[in-house]
């Protein structure tokens, strides 16, 4: 991959050249184990900062250089601030890394005055989208998504036309490996074209309605399922060339009785086909995260012990398939919910609740168009390795 030559820092987006010649002495060494006998790319590891023990780290006297070893040059990475203090506190990189075994990476401060700063392109973005109503959308080099504010859900409230009423998660169907989301929407308002006819790129053609689209929650109190209405407020946290990551709040919802407030992280890393969510609920001990079944014309797929949901369905002149993943044996059921109400009809994977009163699960897509996943086989073989590569972490250590 190309993109291995250069090396991204921090929310900018910025990487610099010429730094081998400039870097100061190594302070740790990173040491990335894979445990598994399949070959590993595109997972996200992640150090903290403050134990490579740079007094400076991220500072005025130096930007975060992370080396293979093994080649001697230095790697995609980004540096992201986790706790929303201020500063950053955390390193991203993606090694490619081979069945069973270890990889070594020489970490170092780049002298920041000498190095040439290069203005770059985040491939995992996201924003939010005032122009379009007021949309959230996100993305990288293999999907996009979107969903929709608190304007949106006045506009159907109002009966004003254009508005949408769903906390359901849109997919974006792009076939292109570069940023797409201020080009579409661009192409979609600014000029005689539309994203809804794909000229090469993508399209948008993907119905959510008031289903749970592409890992939308809801909670079941007898037979009826209950969902919340648009977001209510936005924080993006930040863009880069590893990860995008943002927070959407949302107004307290009724299931039979019980109050249920929500609030959702989501991220997206380079190479996943797959956001993470991570969502604080109160009011429940448990949440059910849903595919929608559309015109339940597709095949479903489940396997409760691996974690896992899916839906593959016929797609316009061609097909999808929708994936739930949750990790750490927190599944603990499923349903498939057909009904005759509009857009009701959904898969939902029933999720436990962490200690920390938080669902987490990852939610996403393929599109054969994209040449991604050609089959049903394919696409649900992507979510049984994703789900083995969450309980088989690369295993990181320093010395």
């Amino acid at each position: 991959m190309k993109s291995k030559q250069l090396v991204f820092i921090g929310l900018t987006g910025l990487f610099f050249m010429g730094c081998a010649e400039k870097e100061a002495p190594v302070k740790k060494k990173i040491f990335v184990s894979n445990t598994m006998d399949t070959d590993r790319e595109s997972e996200t590891v992640s150090i903290a900062i403050d134990s490579l023990g740079f007094d400076e780290a991220g500072g005025k006297k130096g930007r975060i250089v992370i080396i293979d070893d093994a080649t001697q040059k230095p790697i995609l990475s980004q540096t992201i601030d986790s706790d929303g203090d201020g500063n950053d506190d955390t390193v991203l990189f993606q090694p490619q890394i081979k069945a069973k075994s270890e990889m070594a990476f020489s970490v170092s401060l780049s002298d920041s005055t000498a190095a040439t700063a290069i203005d770059s392109v985040a491939r995992c973005y996201s924003r939010f989208v005032p122009e379009r109503t007021d949309d959230y959308a996100w993305e990288n080099d293999r999907v996009a998504f979107r969903t929709y504010g608190p304007t949106a859900q006045k506009m159907v409230e109002d009966d004003v036309k254009g508005g949408t009423l769903s906390s359901g998660i849109d997919a974006w169907l792009k076939r292109v490996d570069y940023p797409i989301i201020n080009k579409w929407y661009k192409k979609e308002l600014e000029t005689d074209g539309s994203y809804h006819e794909d000229t090469g790129e993508g399209l948008d053609n993907f119905h959510v309605g008031s289903s749970r689209g592409v890992g939308g929650i809801a909670l079941k109190d007898g037979d009826t399922y209950h969902n919340s209405k648009n977001f209510t407020s936005w924080k993006r946290l930040y863009n880069g060339p590893i990860r995008t990551s943002f927070v959407l709040t949302y107004a307290k919802w009724d299931a039979s009785g019980k109050q249920i407030s929500e609030e959702k992280h989501i991220s997206l890393d380079y190479g996943s086909n797959l956001s993470k969510f991570e969502i604080a609920i109160q009011g429940t001990d448990t949440i059910s995260a849903g595919l929608t079944l559309h015109e339940n014309e597709g095949t479903t797929g489940v396997d409760e012990e691996q974690g896992w949901i899916s839906y593959w369905e016929p797609h316009v002149n061609s097909e999808i398939g929708l994936g739930i993943v949750v990790p750490n044996g927190n599944m603990v059921g499923h349903e498939k919910y057909e009904t005759e109400e509009k857009d009701r009809s959904n898969l939902y994977g029933h999720i436990k609740l962490n200690d920390d009163g938080k669902a987490v699960y990852y939610a996403g897509f393929g599109w054969k168009k994209s040449a991604q996943f050609m089959n049903r086989t394919e696409w649900e073989n992507y979510l049984v390795r994703f789900s083995e590569k969450l309980k088989n972490p690369l295993v990181v250590g320093m010395r």
